[in-house]
């Protein structure tokens, strides 16, 4: 057996194990839930029998919990698409307003790490190019585990932010944008053709925000792919090998990413659909000022907890939008 059919073969295994760990993740899951409603039904039965109130007001309370569980439980079963299941990579990219717009992408960047670590998902960077005085002027990060892309799909857009900026000496308000992309992490089992001669390489010192994200060789790898213009970039690993390799990885997601867009399209051709397949239409807006609210268009769901929401608090709007999505398909 030559090395590279090995770690072929171990990577199918490793792709099988985590199958299977997901698998019995919801199953464990589904009898936690059904256990838990077991309990009740037992503590609702001694309740009647004995005519305790107090026992009666804790099933009641009880059941409003489990009930909470199994919304999220029954999300997460219908996180079914072939890709949910992936990791996914998400890029920021503020819009034109300078040092506002930019402090502005550093928000969400805060906002979606915070999200990940909360909901048990690990977060890695991949690309940071800070901002001329402050925020960024864009951000790569991968974020890490079961149905990370089938959450953060809903997010991809633009997000639109109302503030007193405070950048303005004037105290005037602001109306900055940034996009967010999101794609999943595709491996090596999907084929992609990249040819050699379509892509340009370039190579330059990695920057970031600090501590090891700096360095002072030209680790730091950013491919271009000509025939489509899609430009990716890696500053995360201490070796160019490494950055090199994170690079062609994003660069398939984004192809791929691509090509199910071009289909999409293609199919809402032949269906007669005249509404537009844009990404980067808006979806949600951020009102600091003159009152606190967060909206999502596509939903409408909203809420006036506006530093909640900007604290990671952002699982009614994923929520909202997956479950609209299932119900229009």
């Amino acid at each position: 057996m030559t090395f590279p059919d090995f770690w072929d073969d171990n990577d199918k295994a490793q792709s099988v194990i985590s199958e299977l760990n997901a698998v019995k993740s919801v199953v464990d899951h589904y009898d936690g839930l059904y256990s838990e409603q077991e309990d009740l039904q037992m503590m609702l039965e001694l309740a009647e029998e004995e005519g305790d109130e107090s026992l009666a007001a804790d099933v009641v309370s009880g059941v409003e919990k489990l009930m909470r569980k199994i919304s999220e439980f029954e999300l997460q079963l219908l996180l079914n698409q072939p890709y949910d299941k992936l990791n996914a990579i998400l890029e920021l990219h503020p819009g034109a307003g300078g040092t506002e717009s930019q402090d502005w992408g550093l928000m969400l960047y805060r906002m979606y790490t915070r999200w990940a670590e909360k909901s048990g998902f690990k977060v890695e960077l991949l690309d940071y190019l800070p901002g001329d005085e402050a925020g960024i002027k864009s951000v790569t990060i991968l974020v890490k585990g079961f149905n990370a892309y089938g959450y953060l799909k809903a997010e991809k857009g633009v997000h639109r932010l109302v503030r007193i900026s405070p950048f303005d000496s004037a105290g005037r308000r602001h109306t900055s944008f940034a996009s967010c992309d999101v794609v999943p992490e595709i491996d090596d089992s999907i084929e992609i053709e990249i040819r050699s001669e379509d892509l340009k390489v370039d190579t330059y010192r990695a920057s970031g925000a600090g501590g090891q994200h700096v360095n002072k060789t030209e680790s730091a790898i950013r491919i271009t792919h000509i025939p489509s213009g899609i430009v990716v970039a890696c500053q995360q690993e201490r070796s160019q090998i490494q950055n090199r390799e994170r690079a062609m990885k994003m660069l398939r997601s984004k192809l791929y990413d691509r090509k199910i867009e071009e289909q999409m399209k293609h199919l809402a051709e032949i269906r007669g659909d005249q509404s537009e397949i844009a990404w980067g239409s808006q979806i949600r807006s951020y009102v600091f000022h003159p009152y606190s609210m967060v909206k999502d268009h596509r939903t409408s769901v909203e809420t006036g907890n506006v530093g909640a929401v900007m604290d990671g608090d952002i699982d009614a709007f994923i929520d909202g939008y997956l479950r609209h999505q299932i119900r229009h398909e």
